[in-house]
């Protein structure tokens, strides 16, 4: 039994690190009802222009600063090149363009910080400790923590903050909030600012386990299965997927893994959220949508 909660307490932890990746694609779907395929480039860019101002000398929290006003900035440009030409188009248009968005950014990291593989030290060891008998990792405890700071603050700020408002009716009619005096322009820098401070996070916490290097962007598909069981407009949905997908992917590694063969946790996931489509294609937490046809 201790060994089952230490499967089940090391897989829900991860499953925040999951749910960290999730927040970013929530965040900018919720305000304008697309599918950001750039997030994990932007993950990757974040992580890659705060390590190497660290290794030029800056300090760490003046790196950190420094990383957000250029996910700012970045902010700005989406905006001004990318979504205000294709303002009122069809989502898949939006999405289309985030793919090509997603090819610039890697390439723009790349030209700018070159393709080297970086190690990424917080300061935070990742050795697990004994809590009743069950070891938990002090990473993982951390990187909880983070992520349940991030989701309180976002889920006020989209409840009860004017702007939040303005954000989520901006998601469900670009039109009808342009209408009633909502700067569309102005929603979408906000937005995209305060996810790619949510990318530079994701980033730092999934550099400093794996290594700042491309591969980080392939990680950022774990998000998929997460935002599936926990619906693609919840902030909150976003933690409860995640620990559905990290405690699930790891017992089954344990416990069918004998059975089936290794690596399940690879794909357990995305087969998980296939099965979970047919039951509830809206999530968990996820809008109910009823068009007339």
């Amino acid at each position: 039994m201790e060994f089952f909660f230490e499967v089940l307490i090391g897989g829900l932890l991860a499953g925040v690190m999951y749910s960290l990746i999730a927040l970013g694609f929530v965040l900018i779907y919720k305000a304008s009802g697309v599918f950001n395929f750039a997030q994990g480039a932007m993950v990757l860019f974040a992580a890659l222009t705060f390590v190497n101002l660290v290794e030029r000398g800056l300090p760490f929290w003046l790196a950190f600063a420094a990383t957000l006003a250029v996910m700012a900035l970045l902010a700005l440009l989406v905006e001004r090149l990318v979504l205000r030409p294709l303002a009122n188009q069809p989502p898949m248009s939006l999405f289309m363009a985030t793919i090509g968005l997603a090819i610039v950014i890697e390439g723009v990291g790349q030209l700018v910080w070159g393709s080297k593989a970086y190690g990424l030290d917080l300061g935070i060891k990742d050795v697990p400790f004994e809590l009743g008998g069950v070891r938990v990792s002090q990473f993982d405890l951390f990187a909880a923590a983070v992520a349940g700071t991030l989701v309180t603050a976002l889920s006020i700020f989209f409840s009860r903050a004017a702007t939040g408002r303005a954000l989520r009716a901006v998601a469900d009619d670009h039109q009808a909030a342009m209408s009633i005096g909502i700067p569309l322009p102005r929603m979408w820098r906000i937005v995209w600012a305060i996810s790619g401070a949510v990318a530079l996070v994701t980033g730092l916490l999934w550099g400093s386990r794996l290594g700042v290097q491309f591969g980080l962007v392939v990680v950022a598909l774990k998000a998929l299965p997460v935002l599936i069981l926990g619906g693609f407009t919840s902030v909150a949905g976003a933690i409860v997927g995640g620990l559905i997908i990290g405690a699930s992917e790891k017992l089954a590694e344990i416990y069918l893994g004998r059975y089936i063969g290794g690596g399940i946790e690879n794909w357990f996931p995305y087969i998980f959220a296939m099965l979970f489509l047919l039951v509830r294609p809206h999530g968990l937490f996820g809008e109910r949508r009823i068009e007339r046809v």
